[in-house]
C-alpha cells in the first residue's frame, strides 16, 4: 500500500507530520516494548497514538482496522540517538575548522536537512543534538520545519550552540592577531553563564550543553575549563527552567566537577576511573560514552579495526566503558554522529556490544533508558498505550544479533510509515 517518494515511502495518505485516523494493527513474531522482548504480542495503532499492545488476542480489534502481517521481524520502539551533530558531516571528508569557516549557513542546513532524513529512515525517530557547531540556533529551525511536516526528519531535541570556556574552542588555525568565528556560544562566570543559557533558551533550547573541558592545556592535552562553581550555576539556572545540562568531558577532573555540579548526563568520559563511576551511579548522572566516534576518528588517522592492535585511545575507551558497566552507571546510546555517517547510527549500537554490554541493555539504552533520561518518555521510548506511534519493524531478532537493526522493513513516526526501500 505504501506510495513510492523518491528513496522512501510513505504510508498513509498524509503528508509527514499530520494527523491521520488510520487503524492499524501490526503482528510480528515479537514485540520489544523497550524493557524486554514479548512473543506472539500484537500492536494497535491510531491515527498518531498507539492504543493498546500485549498478548494476542488480548486487543479487541476494530473492524475497519488494517492487518499489518510481520512475520520474522520484530517490532520496537522508535530508536533515540542520544548525541547527534546534524549540521555537521564525516571529519575525512571535510575537516571540522573547514565545515565551521568555510561552508555557508545555506549549506550546512542543506546538509542538516539530508542528514535528519536519513537518521529517520535508519530507525532513529528522535535525536537528541548537541550543537550546531557555527550553525548558531539552526538547529531549532530544523525541528520546526519537521514539526511542520515540510520535511521528513526524526523529533529533535535541541542545546543550540554548545557553551565553553573563553579561549578554549576553536577554530584556532591563524594567528593571535585574528578573531575567527567559533563553533559555539563564549561565556565565562556566573553572570556570563547565566547571560548566555537564558539567551539560548529563548532561542528554543531544550537542553544546555557545556564544555567541562577542552584540549588547551599546555601540550594541547585536554584541561577542565570551567570550575566547579561556575557549573553549579550553569546547572541551577537551567534546572530552574526545567532544563537539564549535557557535559563534554573527557578528563577525570572535568567529570569530577561535572557530578559534583548536578549534572545530567556526562559526554565522552574517556579518561573515567572506576572512583568518578561510582560517583556518578551515587548521583545519578548518565554516561553517553560515543564509542564510534572514538573509533573512527582513530580509523581517519589509519586505524583498522579488526587489523591493527587498538591504539592507545580506543584501549582507554574500553577501559573506561566496562568500569562504567561495572560501576551500573546508566549508560545512553549516543555515538557523536557526524564524526561519522548520518544513517550509520546503529554503529554506536553495535559498538556497545563490542565492547561488553550486553544486547537486551543496548536496546534498552536506544529507547526507554534516553527516553528516561532526557524526559521525553511520556512520548517515546516504549511501546505503550497512549505513546506516540513512533515505531521500528526490523527483520529477525536484534535481541540475538544486534546488526539486525540495520534490516529495516519500516519506520513509523507519529503514524506514519516510511520504508527506506520501496521495493520492499
Amino acid at each position: 500500500m505504501a506510495v513510492p517518494m523518491g528513496s522512501f515511502a510513505q504510508q498513509p495518505g498524509s503528508a509527514p507530520g499530520a494527523a491521520t485516523e488510520d487503524l492499524f494493527l501490526i503482528r510480528p513474531d515479537r514485540v520489544f516494548d523497550g524493557e524486554q522482548m514479548h512473543e506472539g504480542w500484537t500492536v494497535l495503532v491510531h491515527g498518531r497514538l498507539i492504543e493498546a499492545a500485549g498478548p494476542a488476542g488480548s486487543i479487541k480489534v476494530p473492524a475497519n482496522a488494517t492487518i499489518i502481517d510481520a512475520k520474522g521481524a520484530t517490532l520496537l520502539p522508535g530508536l533515540i540517538e542520544g548525541h547527534s551533530h546534524l549540521f555537521l558531516h564525516p571529519y575525512n571528508e571535510t575537516s571540522w575548522n573547514d565545515q565551521v569557516l568555510k561552508e555557508s549557513r545555506a549549506e550546512r542546513v542543506a546538509r542538516a536537512t539530508v542528514h535528519a532524513r536519513k537518521t529517520l529512515l535508519a530507525g532513529f525517530t528522535t535525536v537528541r543534538d548537541l550543537g550546531t557547531e557555527g550553525a548558531w540556533y539552526d538547529d531549532v529551525g530544523l525541528k520546526r520545519a519537521i514539526e511542520k511536516g515540510i520535511i521528513p526528519g526524526p523529533h529533535m531535541i535541541c542545546v543550540t550552540r554548545a557553551i565553553v570556556a573563553t579561549g578554549s574552542y576553536g577554530p584556532k588555525e591563524l594567528s593571535d592577531g585574528y578573531e575567527l568565528p567559533k563553533g559555539a556560544a563564549e561565556a565565562d562566570g556566573a553572570d556570563g553563564l547565566t547571560r548566555e543559557i537564558r539567551t539560548q533558551i529563548g532561542k528554543g533550547a531544550d537542553m544546555i550543553k557545556i564544555y567541562a573541558d577542552y584540549r588547551w592545556g599546555p601540550h594541547e592535552e585536554a584541561e577542565p575549563t570551567f570550575t566547579l562553581a561556575e557549573l553549579k550555576t550553569a546547572v541551577e539556572v537551567a534546572a530552574s527552567s526545567g532544563r537539564g545540562v549535557a557535559v563534554h568531558s573527557g578528563t577525570a577532573e572535568g567529570m569530577r566537577r561535572a557530578v559534583l555540579a548536578g549534572v545530567t548526563t556526562i559526554e565522552h568520559g574517556d579518561q573515567g576511573t572506576p572512583e568518578i563511576f561510582a560517583m556518578m551511579k551515587e548521583k545519578g548522572v548518565a554516561y553517553c560514552p560515543t564509542l564510534s566516534a572514538s573509533e573512527a576518528i582513530a580509523s581517519y588517522r589509519g586505524w583498522r579495526k579488526g587489523t591493527d592492535p587498538d591504539p592507545p585511545a580506543i584501549v582507554q575507551k574500553r577501559k573506561s566503558f566496562q568500569a562504567a558497566l561495572a560501576a551500573g552507571v546508566t549508560i545512553c546510546m549516543g555515538g557523536d554522529v557526524g564524526v561519522y555517517p548520518h544513517g550509520d547510527n546503529v554503529r554506536e549500537m553495535e559498538a556497545m556490544v563490542d565492547y561488553g554490554m550486553k544486547t537486551l541493555n543496548v536496546l534498552r539504552s536506544a529507547t526507554s533508558v534516553n527516553a528516561d533520561v532526557f524526559k521525553v518518555n511520556d512520548r517515546v521510548g516504549r511501546v505503550k498505550a497512549g505513546l506516540l506511534a513512533d515505531l521500528l519493524l526490523v527483520e529477525g531478532d536484534p535481541a540475538e544479533n544486534i546488526s539486525q537493526l540495520r534490516k529495516v522493513q519500516w519506520v513509523m513516526k507519529e503514524g506514519i510509515r516510511y520504508q527506506p526501500n520501496p521495493s520492499r
